[in-house]
């Protein structure tokens, strides 16, 4: 009977990570997962924006988000488009990143420099 029921869940366990798995996978190897937040301190923020491609990530400090983010082109597989930016924000203050001539994305430390969230041109023209 104990080793039914281990077989269940070692078999429930395995569904489990194979749907999870499923689930969180690009439907095409070009295509990037987004990750639009708000995340905590090192976790990325991962998007799309117009032809480019963004991950930025933070680290706080004395209150403040210190904020790194990578921008390249999206049909730049060896990323030699590359470019860093670094920013210090304030609680509730945030910065732009243009993507395109009429796509930005907007990067905004939380208001107790915990978090960042990402906004879209709309949120962001509007914030």
């Amino acid at each position: 009977m104990f080793s039914l029921s281990r077989k269940i869940l070692e078999f429930t366990a395995a569904s489990s990570l194979i749907l999870l798995a499923a689930t969180t996978i690009p439907a095409a190897a070009d295509e990037m997962v987004q990750s639009l937040g708000p995340v905590g301190p090192q976790q990325p923020i991962i998007a799309t924006v117009g032809d480019k491609r963004v991950i930025a990530f933070f680290a706080p400090s004395n209150g403040r988000c210190n904020v790194q983010a990578v921008v390249w082109k999206t049909d730049d597989l060896d990323a030699k488009s590359a470019s860093g930016i670094k920013v210090s924000l304030g609680p509730d203050q945030t910065t732009s990143i243009d993507a395109s001539g009429t796509e930005t994305i907007g990067l905004k430390c939380g208001a107790g420099a915990d978090t960042l969230s990402s906004l879209t041109s709309r949120q962001f023209a509007s914030n």
